[in-house]
């Protein structure tokens, strides 16, 4: 049903989802959740080994195509999403009632535990995402041969699509529409995946950061 190509794109993220999924199934059946934090590291890991085996696949990442310009213009999109991110957080604009990522225990921050989740929302998150929301599903809604089609060219079909899904990935549906159509508009705008994976970056880390500074642990 897929080429290789779409496979090396959808994996990495099915490997992410499996894990939300199995960390959801053992928390209902009764398995300590403190204990079940470190299976984040666990989800990066087996997320960074499937992006690394398929990595020769992933022609448009071998080399960085992106301007000063272009990249300040995405480093600015992931700040301004940022805020946006922690702003829209109106009861209407939330699905669900997360617990988040808590990395304290009996009070006190575990910061290897902060450091492995801000480097993987930084670092992995923002590659394996980018590669199946833009690379693949934004151009393979317009385009079994997704790999030809010029980024430029995504059609207004495939952008509201791959920006709605993208949202309500999220509980936070609405901010991630915004930061999904952000993300995108970069991508056909520079027709390079690096500007909205840098976008994507910087909007983790500075976020990892905030929750940290600020404890929302809601928001991880």
């Amino acid at each position: 049903m897929f080429s290789r190509s779409a496979w090396a794109r959808i994996l990495p993220f099915l490997v992410y989802i499996f894990f939300i999924i199995a960390v959801d199934v053992l928390t209902r059946l009764g398995f300590d959740a403190q204990a079940l934090r470190w299976m984040y590291a666990l989800k990066i890991g087996a997320v960074l080994a499937t992006l690394a085996w398929f990595w020769r696949d992933y022609t448009e990442l071998h080399a960085w195509r992106l301007g000063a310009l272009a990249s300040a213009v995405a480093v600015v999109t992931g700040v301004v999403v940022l805020v946006l991110w922690v702003s829209l957080n109106a009861d209407w604009m939330v699905i669900g009632a997360p617990e988040g990522f808590n990395p304290t225990t009996g009070g006190q921050i575990d910061w290897l535990m902060v450091a492995v989740r801000i480097a993987g929302a930084a670092l992995v998150v923002p590659v394996m995402e980018e590669l199946f929301w833009r690379s693949f599903l934004m151009r393979w809604i317009d385009s079994d041969h997704f790999e030809s089609l010029d980024p430029a060219q995504i059609s207004l079909k495939s952008f509201v699509i791959g920006v709605v899904l993208f949202g309500f990935e999220h509980n936070l549906w609405l901010a991630g529409i915004v930061a999904g159509a952000a993300y995108s508009l970069l991508y056909m705008k520079h027709r390079s995946l690096w500007s909205s994976i840098l976008a994507h970056a910087v909007t983790n880390g500075l976020l990892g950061l905030w929750i940290v500074r600020t404890g929302n642990w809601t928001y991880w």
